[in-house]
């Protein structure tokens, strides 16, 4: 696919030579503590944990690996890393060069990532594993008939350390019970942002005298949507930031609203007054989660595909939060739309019923995102757990820094 997609063309660039590149780049003499993320949103989950460890053990080199070029080529310069690279294909010649030349004397990896042939080397090594933030259904392979390969994946991994409870009782049930209840460690890592979040001056500057809907990690499917809202509620200013910003993607956001103005447009020069534009297209990457403070309501994108995508980011600045109908793999959307902090919409007219009762009623509006943003902070603390226990079986009894 690489000759028609950036994505595949990165991802297969970044794999050529990879491991020539980590023999020149890595001293296998010295051990190193390795980290393994999906993508950027795994990153940004197991991050509290991998600054837990930096502040623990500034003088252990610590490797990062990506999966896919999203999590690689924003986060490849992380200063809480000394090497990242893609992860090389998961086969058995792969596994063990790598891990011969990282020479990991630890491996924590996040959420979903299980890879067989990485997993069997680790444990012929005896180098302990980690599972951080670790979450399990029914539906999943493990739990099939014909997934004896994948349970004996399972098996290699030294500890998990569960999202929830359920996670707990579907691992017990494969006779798994080397795994405890710690949450979730986005909750740690997104209560964190309204106090050390960017500071935008265009976008403060474009959310004057106006309430602000911002519309993250959108699709095509949400942006059809979105434009029946703006033309429903036109004194309402709209920030939209697509999950991806390719040229065809932006132009055809732009056709949609003909009045739209980009953020690097916007940025040239700043003025001190109200822009007059009442919607803004972000197109650039890595501001989103700084967005949030700007708005008044939040919508998610991905509802109407694959999944929804991060609705903590927002949640955690105290606004309601609306999404698509695909979210019951995710159990954050699933509590925020048990307490009210939450609304899932299934079309235009349910988006614009949901909207017209958050807009109209800013008690109720208030209200709602009081109650997400409290559900972030109470939900919190996972990162401790997992430090403590990482602290007391792998890495000395070193304090590690508040």
């Amino acid at each position: 696919m690489s000759p028609f997609n950036d994505k595949a063309k990165k991802w297969s660039r970044g794999r050529r030579g990879l491991l020539s590149r980590i023999a020149r780049e890595v001293d296998p003499d010295s051990q190193s503590i390795w980290f393994h993320f999906a993508s950027l949103g795994e990153f940004e989950q197991g991050r509290p944990v991998l600054e837990g460890i930096r502040l623990h053990r500034p003088n252990t080199s610590i490797v990062v690996t990506f999966y896919s070029p999203s999590g690689y080529e924003i986060r490849k310069n992380t200063p809480l890393a000394d090497h990242v690279f893609y992860l090389p294909e998961d086969t058995p010649a792969n596994a063990k060069a790598l891990i011969r030349l990282i020479n990991p004397s630890l491996a924590i990896f996040t959420k979903y990532e299980y890879w067989p042939f990485y997993f069997r080397t680790l444990a012929s090594h005896h180098i302990p594993l980690y599972l951080i933030s670790a979450i399990f259904r029914p539906d999943q392979v493990f739990f099939k008939p014909y997934g004896g390969f994948f349970r004996k994946t399972l098996t290699y991994v030294t500890y998990f350390f569960t999202q929830n409870q359920d996670s707990l009782n579907l691992l017990a049930r494969l006779g798994l019970t080397n795994a405890s209840l710690a949450g979730d460690t986005r909750f740690d890592r997104v209560s964190t942002l309204p106090e050390s979040r960017k500071h935008i001056p265009e976008i403060e500057l474009f959310a004057k005298e106006a309430p602000v809907l911002v519309a993250g990690s959108t699709w095509p499917a949400d942006e059809a949507l979105l434009v029946n809202l703006h033309i429903r509620f036109p004194d309402w200013k709209i920030i939209i930031a697509p999950h991806e910003i390719h040229e065809e993607h932006l132009r055809s956001i732009e056709k949609l609203f003909p009045d739209a103005v980009r953020f690097s447009k916007r940025s040239k020069p700043i003025t001190h007054h109200p822009s007059p534009a009442t919607v803004l297209l972000i197109d650039n990457i890595g501001m989103l989660s700084s967005l949030y403070a700007y708005g008044q309501i939040a919508y998610i994108g991905g509802g109407f595909g694959a999944g929804i995508h991060n609705t903590l980011e927002a949640a955690a600045y105290g606004i309601p939060v609306i999404f698509g109908p695909n979210y019951r793999k995710f159990q954050e959307a699933k509590d925020l739309l048990a307490n009210g902090g939450g609304f899932s919409v299934q079309s235009t007219d349910e988006l614009i019923a949901v909207f017209d009762n958050l807009s109209a009623d800013a008690s109720h509006r208030q209200h709602a995102g009081q109650t997400a943003g409290r559900y972030v902070r109470e939900h919190a603390g996972a990162t401790a757990v997992i430090l403590h226990l990482l602290v007391e079986k792998e890495l000395g009894s070193n304090t590690i820094g508040e």
